[in-house]
């Protein structure tokens, strides 16, 4: 038998964020990465009653963006669920309220963040846990080298976010970086889409866990300063983050058709 011949590396598949034909086509792929995004969260255990939201900037109207509807279940939404709302808070499509905390928090960070496509927020329980400490992830293992030098500590608690000031200095906070922790409240994260946001929250949460984990079984040894900057330069990115993520998406897709209906 001949020695296999290596296949090219052309020939290969590796999937990378798609391109769009149009406004309409993004648009559909926005709503339906939310969709199971949200209901991958509700797998993950993330729904805290009618708390947690994940928003998506419309591609056209880039003031509005779409949200999961109040007091619909993260595991039975549906991209009809979804509803859009305005720079004011208002809907202007669908046929649901709108959780005014998710707006008044992720309307600030949208605002202040152009370049955000999406924003992940919910009460998961590692991060809840952490915040309670009032402490940034510390260097420890390779995964978390990721947010190094790359996420911020909001140090106050005032309330439910209801106000416009209160998310005015929530993304204040958050400046340039991919993710935030909101002291007695939980973790919020950003990206240059749903995938990359959602991928950010999803292992932001498991770094928490270690985090807590690792300190309450003794004194965790971290990772050299340029090291960690070295890692987080090799998988900080939001390409890397959408990567990372495809497996997750392929699951929730598979299982769960009915949701994009």
């Amino acid at each position: 038998m001949p020695e296999p011949t290596p296949i090219p590396i052309e020939q290969l598949q590796f999937a990378m964020p798609p391109t769009h034909a149009g406004v309409e086509e993004e648009r559909r792929h926005r709503k339906e990465r939310l969709v199971a995004a949200l209901r991958l969260f509700g797998r993950y255990g993330f729904e805290e009653g009618v708390s947690g939201h994940i928003t998506v900037r419309d591609p056209e109207f880039t003031d509005c963006f779409w949200v999961n509807p109040f007091g619909v279940s993260f595991a039975l939404m549906t991209v009809s669920d979804l509803i859009l709302v305005n720079a004011e808070g208002k809907v202007v499509e669908g046929r649901h309220h709108v959780n005014q905390a998710a707006f008044t928090l992720h309307a600030q960070v949208h605002r202040a963040r152009p370049d955000v496509v999406a924003v992940a927020h919910s009460h998961s329980t590692y991060g809840r846990a952490l915040s309670a400490l009032g402490e940034l992830l510390d260097p420890i293992t390779q995964d978390v080298c990721a947010f190094y030098e790359d996420h911020a500590l909001y140090d106050a608690y005032t309330g439910v976010v209801v106000d416009e000031e209160e998310g005015h200095r929530i993304a204040a906070a958050l400046g340039p970086h991919k993710a935030v922790i909101l002291r007695n409240h939980g973790l919020l994260t950003v990206g240059d889409s749903v995938d990359a946001a959602v991928w950010w929250f999803l292992t932001m949460e498991r770094c928490c866990q270690v985090q807590l984990a690792a300190k309450a079984a003794g004194k965790p040894v971290p990772i050299a300063h340029q090291d960690a900057v070295r890692t987080r330069e090799q998988l900080g990115t939001d390409l890397v983050a959408w990567i990372n993520y495809q497996p997750l998406y392929q699951q929730i897709a598979r299982r769960e058709p009915e949701m994009f209906g």
